[in-house]
């Protein structure tokens, strides 16, 4: 709380799961940190009552290491996840990479943090990239559509999706990708690149059998229009295309 509230933040602290979703509904916060070990509701739930309803930022603070933990706690909805113990420092780092980024207006009223450009979008590109089959991405407006269907993202699944799409057909690496939409103080954590590829992959699926973006093994990611693919090289090429499902990561699979 002392290193929210030394940075500015009017800090309301709630000692049970139950009180923080009701807490969170009765005064709508900018950002909650929320621990995963807590009374009559655990972490993991409080975070998917709250996203249910809210489009604050969410940073889950454990001593839980285990990897299942924080894919669980970022797939339901949650923006970072950072381990106990951590310095002030570090926490104040992750907080202001993730107010850097804009924020949606919640019911029909605008945040208060003020509009900041995405940092994968240059002010002077079209705010409309079509992406192929029916893939329409409207930076504007922050909004996804396929074949017209609203496509509902995180704040992190679009920033993710709009990186790639202003790149397409070039590969991304991890690190950029984390460097730009996350901060320099994260370029270590490059799990959170492929969590929320993973996410965004199945939120595509849902409307759609086309595949636009592609795993480039052991490097990063690429963004192909799907009305044009490139060509793959199966052997002998710098790269090794692979289809990789949210499903690979129950599994455990290390790419």
């Amino acid at each position: 709380m002392e290193t929210l509230e030394g940075a500015g933040f009017r800090v309301t602290s709630a000692r049970d799961g139950r009180a923080a979703v009701d807490v969170a509904a009765a005064d709508p916060p900018d950002l909650v940190t929320l621990d995963l070990t807590l009374p009559h509701m655990d972490g993991i739930e409080v975070c998917r009552r709250i996203r249910e309803t809210s489009d604050c930022y969410i940073v889950i603070v454990s001593a839980r290491s285990d990897e299942v933990d924080k894919l669980i706690g970022l797939e339901v909805g949650a923006d970072d996840f950072v381990l106990k113990p951590f310095s002030p420092r570090e926490l104040r780092a992750r907080v202001a990479a993730l107010f850097r980024r804009p924020r949606s207006a919640m019911g029909g009223e605008e945040a208060a943090a003020p509009h900041v450009p995405s940092p994968s979008q240059p002010a002077d590109e079209p705010t409309t990239i079509n992406c192929g089959a029916g893939l329409v991405i409207n930076s504007a407006r922050r909004e996804v559509q396929i074949d017209g269907t609203i496509v509902e993202l995180t704040r992190i699944e679009y920033d993710v999706l709009e990186y790639l799409a202003t790149h397409l057909s070039r590969v991304c690496t991890r690190e950029e990708m984390v460097l730009s939409i996350w901060s320099s103080a994260l370029t270590h954590d490059h799990h959170l690149v492929d969590v929320h590829v993973a996410n965004l992959r199945g939120k595509l699926r849902r409307h759609s059998d086309a595949t636009w973006i592609h795993t480039i093994r052991g490097i990063g990611y690429r963004m192909d229009r799907e009305d044009q693919p490139q060509e793959r090289r199966a052997g002998g090429g710098p790269y090794l295309v692979a289809r990789i499902d949210s499903e690979d990561w129950a599994r455990g699979l290390d790419f």
